[in-house]
């Protein structure tokens, strides 16, 4: 039984593929430059991050290491639809832990909210709790000796 990397139309599996310098699993390529001579058709493993954010990741490794032979131009746009396909799919792995990342945030940020609005609430009525100390009604007497009309206490004895 041959394997992947014996079968030149063969697709890896995603858990056999290196990861590159940046940590993410690789795509599988083929080359397409008449340059240089011999690798035309030949396989290799690059970054999937290469060309985004500027990051300057150079991770390449050849999977077909001897000269190949001419390929038809069926097969090689069967090996083309392949390599889409990979693509596709590495794209769809990133947005599915995307998408899982992005509802923990919202998870996360509506914890805060109700946080928020908890606290907010709390403040309020601690506020209204003073203002309501600040309006009950004075005591019969005031400080110096006068009653609520203002006019003075008489003290007999």
């Amino acid at each position: 039984m041959s394997t992947w990397r014996d079968d030149p139309n063969a697709i890896p599996p995603w858990n056999e593929r290196p990861k590159c310098h940046c940590g993410l699993r690789t795509w599988l390529q083929v080359w397409t430059d008449p340059l240089p001579q011999g690798k035309k058709g030949g396989r290799f493993f690059k970054c999937p991050d290469i060309d985004d954010d500027f990051k300057a990741c150079t991770f390449m490794q050849w999977i077909d290491t001897r000269p190949l032979e001419r390929v038809s131009f069926k097969e090689e746009q069967e090996r083309r639809v392949r390599q889409q396909q990979i693509r596709l799919k590495g794209k769809e792995d990133e947005l599915k832990r995307r998408r899982a990342e992005l509802g923990q945030r919202e998870v996360a940020l509506k914890i805060q909210e109700e946080q928020f609005q908890a606290r907010e609430a709390q403040f309020k009525r601690e506020a209204d709790e003073q203002k309501n100390r600040y309006k009950e009604p004075a005591q019969s007497s005031t400080t110096d000796g006068r009653n609520k009309k203002g006019n003075f206490l008489r003290f007999t004895q």
